[in-house]
């Protein structure tokens, strides 16, 4: 059988990412952060592109004037959507003036200038600037030096440390015995228990400091930390051969030393969320407002526009650049409107579905899921999924993510279904009121939400519970 090249026609459909749609895609999923950068970014790379702030506020009877003026037809202009395809015979003339124009819209909110949280926040001291500083304060040698400064290197952010002493004896080459020497003289450092190696030695290290060497708190954290840990008390006092109040009163004390010493001086910087959108209640009604605040705003430069609209004449090349530079201009203009206004529009139906939650609080959460937004704004799923997808709400009950809203459903056993979320915090409650001396079981639980109309298995229970960082009922117990 001959083997031939052969050339065939053949008509196909197929979807293309044109740049235009793909940047409109990716401005959606950015958060508020990003958006910024990403604006700042773009203002600096592209010279057609500009920030201007808003004019003065005019006379209202010139206001009225000038508004009355305007050709009524703009007015009328057909709303972009992001499935739109791109036409390449563009007439930028009329294109350019028609999205640079001033206008006011529905979702945008008069400009507050706020100030940022970290002009009031100061600075804090790391862990091992701390405890560099007490080790120069003793005067040390500069063997001492090296060796201490090598263990404080090599802490860990709750103040362990990571490496063995053999380790730090062979980097600094030094005996081992030093290295333990001056081990033991930072673990005297504030705060107490730091440079231990384990739990057990940063546990010891606070009772010996309050003084504790030969007492009860030290035998059961040197021999019985797993019974500690398990609450198995009766274990303790068969093996120390003492009654259950002496093991509760060494617990009570155990309980008070810190188990990351290094948490104190932790240097992770607070994140601040500034919410994208805020929801007020206003007499009998809900107000959406869209968060401008510190979002440049853009418009092409007037010279560029100008030089291009009246046709001066400009070599080949700068005319391709600015008309490339102004399309990519105007394109992320129309992205960010667009981007705006699908913010908006999610977060009126979220607020259609979820009214209840507005008002009343976590316990009325309905189940919702992301097709049902996007039927109700005829939208497909994966945009409605990128808008939510880090965005936050200021609303009347907290600060949310919008993915806060979208949960699963949970069957009742009379009546319509709830939402997982409701359940969750329907069992913290449940957990926060028990008895500490005698906590709810799992399968307690579970038949305590289904006393209440909710018809949930224990395992679930189970994991809700572990969701939400709550140990098992024998660890919360209380003695």
């Amino acid at each position: 059988m001959a083997l031939e090249l052969r050339q065939q026609l053949k008509l196909t459909q197929q979807l293309i990412m044109t740049p235009q749609l793909q940047m409109a895609i990716k401005l959606l999923q950015l958060s508020r952060l990003e958006m910024v950068d990403m604006i700042s970014q773009e203002l600096e790379n592209n010279p057609a592109l500009e920030e201007f702030q808003d004019p003065p506020e005019e006379n209202p009877a010139e206001k009225q004037a000038e508004l009355s003026s305007i050709d009524t037809n703009t007015s009328e202009l057909k709303e972009v959507r992001v499935e739109e395809n791109i036409q390449s015979d563009i007439d930028w003339t009329n294109y350019l003036d028609e999205y640079n124009t001033p206008g006011r819209t529905n979702y945008e909110t008069e400009r507050r200038e706020t100030p940022a949280y970290e002009t009031f926040i100061s600075s804090k001291k790391s862990l091992k600037d701390h405890l560099l500083w007490q080790l120069l304060m003793i005067l040390p040698n500069d063997v001492e030096e090296q060796v201490g400064s090598l263990i404080i290197g090599n802490l860990n952010r709750d103040g362990y440390l990571e490496i063995s002493v053999e380790e730090i004896a062979e980097t600094s080459k030094q005996p081992v015995g030093m290295v333990e020497h001056i081990l033991k003289m930072l673990q005297t450092f504030d705060p107490i228990g730091v440079c231990a190696r384990d739990l057990k030695e940063c546990l010891l290290i606070q009772a010996r400091h309050l003084g504790l060497d030969d007492s009860t708190v030290v035998e059961i954290i040197k021999n019985h930390i797993k019974h500690l840990e398990n609450k198995n008390y009766k274990a303790i006092c068969k093996a120390l051969k003492i009654n259950i109040r002496e093991v509760i009163s060494a617990v009570n004390v155990i309980k008070m030393l810190e188990p990351k010493p290094g948490r104190e001086y932790s240097d992770d910087e607070p994140q601040y969320i500034s919410p994208d959108i805020y929801v007020y209640k206003y007499e009998d009604e809900f107000v959406i407002i869209l968060n401008d605040d510190g979002m440049p705003k853009l418009r092409i430069n007037p010279y560029y526009k100008k030089a291009v609209s009246r046709g001066e004449k400009i070599e080949s090349k700068t005319k391709d650049y600015l008309q490339d530079k102004m399309r990519s201009a105007a394109w992320l203009i129309r992205s960010i409107h667009q981007r705006q206004k699908t913010i908006y529009k999610v977060m009126e139906s979220i607020l259609r579905f979820q009214k209840d939650f507005f008002e009343k609080g976590i316990s009325h959460l309905k189940p919702m899921v992301l097709r049902d937004v996007a039927q109700d704004i005829e939208m497909h799923e994966s945009t409605i999924s990128r808008v939510t997808t880090n965005k936050y709400a200021y609303t009347p009950q907290g600060i949310f993510e919008l993915k806060y809203f979208f949960n699963s459903s949970i069957s009742r056993v009379h009546g319509d279904a709830i939402a997982s979320t409701s359940v969750q915090d329907k069992i913290r409650k449940l957990i926060e009121s028990e008895d500490t001396r005698k906590p709810y079981s799992d399968d307690k639980i579970a038949k305590l939400l289904k006393e209440a109309n909710i018809d949930i298995a224990r395992r679930t229970v189970a994991k809700y519970r572990e969701m939400l960082g709550v140990l098992s009922s024998n660890k919360r117990k209380q003695y």
